[in-house]
């Protein structure tokens, strides 16, 4: 005896719930960031990942400061980055075009950020951000590109389940 085929509805709440397991997103954290996306001129679902993958703490995972979304959101909670030259210490802050992100100064001396050089020559940057090694800063040169958002995830099904 197989298992039983999941309903329209079960595979749904499937895509969801591995969208926000992906981007380590609560329900009300990933819910705003769909109401806001759905809000703009365009595609939903492409202005949805957008969203998602501007965020800071994913911007700070996907440059290599962090080996992880988590850790991405704790190094930013725990205030040891700037964007424009001001303390940005909120993971949900949307990062914007041609905004430039650093590590404060004072937390280049905490151990974490220690070896940080070794770890920026092995990170696979998407062509969205550009990196430079000099100051250890980043510049958000335009918004992830459809080949920049994730591939495994089917927005499409995300978007019919809130659409209820």
């Amino acid at each position: 005896m197989g298992r039983k085929r999941l309903s329209d509805y079960g595979l749904q709440l499937a895509e969801k719930q591995k969208a926000k397991k992906f981007y380590g997103l609560q329900e009300k954290q990933f819910r705003l960031t769909f109401t806001k996306a759905s809000k703009k001129v365009g595609d939903a679902g492409k202005n949805f990942l957008r969203a998602l993958e501007m965020r800071l703490d994913n911007v700070v995972y996907r440059l290599g400061w962090a080996t992880s979304r988590a850790q991405a959101r704790q190094l930013v909670n725990h205030g040891h980055f700037t964007v424009n030259g001001r303390k940005a210490d909120i993971a949900s802050f949307n990062v914007k075009l041609g905004q430039v992100l650093k590590i404060k100064k004072s937390s280049l001396s905490n151990r974490y950020f220690k070896n940080l050089g070794e770890r920026m020559k092995k990170a696979d940057r998407p062509s969205w951000l550009n990196f430079d090694a000099t100051d250890l800063s980043s510049k958000v040169l335009h918004e992830p590109k459809d080949t920049d958002l994730p591939q495994n995830l089917n927005v499409q099904v995300i978007i019919e389940y809130y659409s209820k």
